[in-house]
């Protein structure tokens, strides 16, 4: 059985986060909190996050408490969010405007309880 985990517009970039999901992708949920524990880039946090979501996801599917050895992360990646929701300016020469935009990512894990990785 799988059970998934999205999270939508957060605050960090596509690439950034996808470096981090890779280190996880096809460990147990043991490993990977274990793995994510001494990782040193910021995204860490959220996708620490994001896998423990997913495996109480499961959990709740199952209706039982699982395991943390015995399900796997099969899928995860990150897909760029919207560049619309957070448009800001900073000052520039002459009065003028020079605008910059916030990057965000929506991410996607996806637990089940076979060893199946996408």
């Amino acid at each position: 059985m799988e059970a998934k985990c999205y999270l939508k517009y957060q605050r960090y970039g596509t690439r950034k986060v996808g470096q981090v999901l890779t280190k996880v992708k096809g460990k147990t949920l043991y490993e990977a909190e274990q793995i994510l524990k001494f990782i040193s880039k910021r995204p860490s946090d959220i996708v620490h996050k994001a896998v423990m979501s997913a495996g109480a996801n499961l959990s709740v599917k199952l209706g039982k408490k699982v395991d943390l050895k015995s399900v796997w992360i099969t899928t995860a990646y990150s897909c760029m969010g919207s560049m619309k929701a957070l448009r800001r300016f900073n000052a520039g020469p002459m009065g003028r405007a020079m605008p910059f935009k916030r990057s965000m990512c929506h991410i996607t894990v996806i637990v089940s309880d076979s060893k199946e990785v996408k």
